[in-house]
């Protein structure tokens, strides 16, 4: 299994979203995430040398185990890529939660398009923007299916959970260029409650401390309910700054524009 990663605080190497050299995968929810997350790691494992061919250009004649219950039109070295896995078919937590433009919404008011979810820290200089040029990539390969697809965030970082933190990171990685783009906060026990519900641990002891979180993404159908989880990836360089190789980058986009368009078609 692998482990929640690290939000590096301010003052940090900057991102560096082309860097060469892969990442790892974060763990999921409760105890039927832990069975799929077995499910899929078997899947994975057996193809495990084919994820190091796409992460550090090595060869391998290991067969790759596709997991069933995928998009058709996601190939199996994306889907190995993402982690990505079907989950039991049941309804997304709701919450209610005000996002970057000042606008208290609630999860079922986006029904009737699909969904996907995150959870990011706005002061956070590691996976998140990479994650969020993914959805930026992601929103663009949609397409004309652009309008059927939201994309979300909750806060992870109760140390600066206001309208103005969510704004400002928006605007610092251009998320503001997804028309469908929410990064929702809160008070600390709602957005602790949505935490809980989505299986998101957060270790954040004091202000200054690094946020360490898991960083997983849910895909959730028109009808609000939970479809598919995939599991973010970053790596480090010596100096410290987060990574993701640009072949990767654009697979990710990719792969998540694949399935949230399978999700409205």
């Amino acid at each position: 299994m692998t482990a929640p990663h690290d939000d590096r605080p301010d003052g940090a190497p900057a991102v560096d979203a082309a860097a060469p050299a892969a990442g790892t995968p974060r763990p999921r929810r409760g105890s039927w995430v832990t069975f799929y997350v077995l499910l899929a790691v078997a899947a994975i494992v057996t193809g495990s040398l084919l994820a190091l061919v796409i992460h550090r250009h090595q060869s391998s004649a290991s067969p790759v185990l596709r997991p069933s219950g995928l998009p058709a039109a996601v190939s199996t070295a994306t889907a190995n890529l993402m982690a990505l896995s079907p989950v039991p078919t049941h309804h997304a937590p709701g919450f209610t939660l005000t996002d970057q433009k000042n606008h208290t919404l609630s999860l079922s008011q986006f029904r009737g398009r699909a969904v996907v979810l995150e959870f990011m820290d706005p002061h956070c200089v590691d996976i998140c923007p990479i994650v969020s040029q993914e959805f930026i990539d992601a929103n663009r390969d949609l397409g004309s299916l652009s309008s059927r697809v939201a994309f979300i965030a909750v806060n992870v970082n109760q140390y600066f959970p206001s309208v103005a933190s969510m704004a400002a990171f928006t605007r610092e990685h251009q998320l503001n260029t997804i028309a469908s783009w929410h990064f929702f906060t809160g008070p600390t026990p709602l957005l602790q409650r949505v935490w809980h519900d989505y299986g998101i641990t957060v270790e954040a002891p004091n202000p200054k401390a690094d946020i360490v979180h898991t960083s997983l993404v849910y895909f959730i159908d028109p009808h609000g309910n939970e479809r598919y989880i995939a599991s973010p990836q970053v790596d480090h360089t010596a100096a410290g700054a987060a990574f993701l190789p640009a072949p990767s980058l654009a697979a990710w986009g990719q792969g998540i524009a694949q399935v949230a368009a399978s999700l409205v078609r």
